[in-house]
């Protein structure tokens, strides 16, 4: 992939990150399932995150021509499986999403997915080392993502069967 084609790949990022974060904000606000909510924020959160490093290179390297060498482009981490791990040891009650919180989780697991594919492939297409670990993290922060969306769906489906997952229970045949 040409420099341009990458540079274009970056406002398509852009514009993704910032329809993604609203779609979040959206559905975190109209829920009324506790897990939902509080991952539709984190996410909302992240993907602003991702925006603003993602803007903030686009600027330089539309200034500069090139990758810069100077702008600092680290992400914070995801706590996004924090989430899951504290409603495990604390649910705040066992509400089953509705079709529409379903429905929600299932655009952001194709949203996700998509992110993982467009940031894996702007890291394939460089050779830049700056720039491939740049993307690699973006990628695997939208699999992260992914991930706990994923697990998100399985407790609105089923929470009891959920939390019997999670949980890891051992049958004791003594």
């Amino acid at each position: 992939m040409e420099e341009k084609e990458r540079l274009n790949a970056l406002e398509v990022a852009l514009n993704n990150e910032m329809r993604e974060r609203e779609f979040y904000l959206k559905h975190a606000k109209r829920t009324k399932n506790p897990l939902g909510k509080k991952m539709f924020e984190q996410i909302a959160d992240d993907e602003l995150e991702h925006y603003e490093r993602l803007k903030q290179l686009h600027q330089t390297w539309t200034k500069k021509e090139r990758w810069p060498e100077t702008v600092p482009l680290k992400i914070k981490n995801t706590v996004v499986k924090d989430i899951l791990v504290g409603f495990l040891k604390n649910p705040e009650g066992k509400i089953k999403g509705d079709s529409d919180d379903l429905e929600a989780v299932r655009i952001a697991l194709d949203f996700e997915s998509k992110g993982v594919k467009l940031y894996a492939d702007l890291r394939d297409a460089s050779s830049n080392p700056q720039e491939k670990a740049f993307f690699d993290l973006l990628s695997k922060m939208e699999q992260e993502h992914y991930l706990s969306l994923k697990d998100t769906e399985e407790y609105m489906i089923d929470p009891s069967s959920w939390f019997q997952k999670m949980e890891h229970p051992t049958l004791d045949g003594g």
